[in-house]
């Protein structure tokens, strides 16, 4: 029971983490694109983003299960094995004492885990943020972004753009043949048409 209630205990922390880590990638990928992404956000936005990142592409979310499970794996073999010596060894170097029995051991385990799977998200986000801005800002520059929605306006006018990201407020577009990032307010916007890729 003492250990369900640190888990609880530790939840809005992890989720706080999470909102960092969110916030750290939409503005890493909107740097290079000239945007600061924070004047453009709402309190829902920042803390909807980190869960509608995982939720919204199905590969990171198995990315992140399978290190995370590959983690406790690693830490079974730990504690199945420390009598070997080559564990003893592994867990001399990182300052635990092998000695300890495998529940003590589980335990002593959980915050270097708790380190490695923060580790895993951080460079996850940081990642994918410097990917996605440098990627779109390249093809911004060399006019390759290939346009996948049609944007129609009040004047009924519709306009085939690069969509890079929608918030609760705004809309991040860019035009065909243009350079830079256009902001537009959801009121803005009448239809918002995907471009039918075949």
């Amino acid at each position: 029971m003492k250990y369900l209630e640190k888990i609880q205990a530790l939840l809005p922390l992890g989720y706080i983490y999470l909102i960092i880590l969110g916030l750290l990638k939409e503005t890493i990928l909107f740097y290079p694109l000239g945007v600061n992404i924070l004047k453009y956000s709402s309190i829902t936005d920042i803390l909807i983003s980190p869960i509608s990142d995982m939720i919204s592409n199905p590969i990171l979310i198995l990315i992140v299960l399978s290190v995370a499970l590959l983690f406790f794996l690693f830490q079974t073999l730990l504690i199945r094995y420390s009598h070997k010596n080559w564990v003893q060894k592994l867990l001399k170097n990182y300052r635990m004492n092998p000695e300890l029995d495998k529940r003590e051991l589980r335990k002593a385990l959980i915050p270097p885990f708790v380190m490695l799977a923060g580790f895993e998200l951080l460079a996850l986000f940081v990642g994918l943020g410097i990917g996605q801005g440098q990627k779109i800002k390249k093809r911004m520059d060399s006019q390759t972004l290939k346009q996948n929605y049609i944007l129609t306006t009040g004047s009924g006018e519709g306009t085939p753009i690069y969509l890079i990201d929608i918030n609760s407020i705004y809309y991040f577009y860019v035009k065909k043949d243009e350079k830079q990032v256009k902001i537009a307010p959801i009121g803005s916007i009448n239809t918002l048409e995907v471009i039918n890729k075949k």
